[in-house]
């Protein structure tokens, strides 16, 4: 019987071990973006992404988080929703990453649910500005490398409009996105907080569009993925990488931190790294 016990002791003991790595250790994930339509001055042209943070930490004030985005060496970094947490939101701990990541590289800003849920966002906001980061709320900017442009797209989460809208809206993004998109010859990188609306993003004609809030699925089963997703439920369609139809693809970030579930489960933290390629 003791050595029964002692057998189960030992078997929690690595249970727990694997469980904290899995959450609190860092996974680099390498995705290459080709299209024809990336103009040659932007080839190699590197995005960090950095999604759903929900004010974890990673590191004193943030530095192993800091230190894998600068081994990346971003030529800019999108942040795609969910810096904070509205059940515990911590302005002071999302300002120490926002001001490594600036020093890095510039940093681009899109909102989450957890944004449009928070009554401090406002604060978070005026703050993120005087740091320098660019919020893109609802609009497109040209990014130019010499004679060569690309655009940079980001669109509001839509809780901030309608906090009631718990899913999102497909024809509401759609619509975002026809006042947004001005000239479809150019590349165009879309910041959009929600995977579950790829429909919109297709329909629009996006190259590329850098999405989170599914956490991986929270628990990633072998042979199966994702378990469960915001705004998606169980078996999430969206959860983790790259998805592709016809000329559109979707980066989808498992994030970083966690919400309501406190664990992930063979579900490392992210950071993407996104690099464009031209055809050879």
């Amino acid at each position: 019987m003791n050595k029964k016990i002692g057998i189960v002791f030992v078997a929690l003991i690595i249970i727990a071990i694997w469980l904290h790595w899995g959450n609190t250790s860092i996974q680099s994930t390498y995705i290459n973006i080709h299209s024809e339509k990336i103009p040659d001055n932007f080839n190699g042209f590197t995005i960090v992404q950095v999604s759903d943070l929900h004010n974890a930490s990673f590191g004193n004030r943030q530095a192993d988080l800091l230190e894998d985005i600068k081994s990346a060496s971003p030529d800019i970094i999108a942040v795609t929703g969910d810096l904070i947490d509205s059940n515990r939101t911590d302005l002071a701990k999302a300002m120490k990453f926002i001001n490594g990541a600036i020093k890095i590289a510039p940093v681009y800003y899109v909102t989450g649910n957890h944004e449009a849920r928070s009554h401090r966002y406002g604060e978070l906001r005026r703050q993120m500005i005087e740091a320098g980061v660019t919020i893109l709320d609802d609009e497109s900017i040209p990014v130019k490398r010499d004679t060569d442009v690309i655009h940079l797209l980001g669109v509001n989460d839509p809780n901030v409009a309608d906090p009631d809208n718990m899913t999102g809206n497909a024809r509401q993004m759609d619509e975002k996105l026809k006042t947004i998109v001005s000239n479809d010859k150019d590349y165009m990188v879309l910041l959009s907080h929600r995977p579950e609306l790829f429909g919109a993003y297709l329909k629009n004609d996006i190259d590329l569009i850098l999405s989170g809030h599914a956490h991986g699925g929270q628990v990633r089963l072998p042979f199966i993925g994702g378990l469960v997703a915001p705004d998606q439920g169980l078996f999430p369609k969206y959860s983790q990488g790259l998805y592709e139809r016809k000329n559109t693809k979707m980066v989808v970030s498992r994030g970083l931190g966690n919400s309501i579930i406190p664990l992930r489960v063979n579900n490392r933290p992210e950071l993407v790294i996104i690099t464009l390629k031209i055809y050879q």
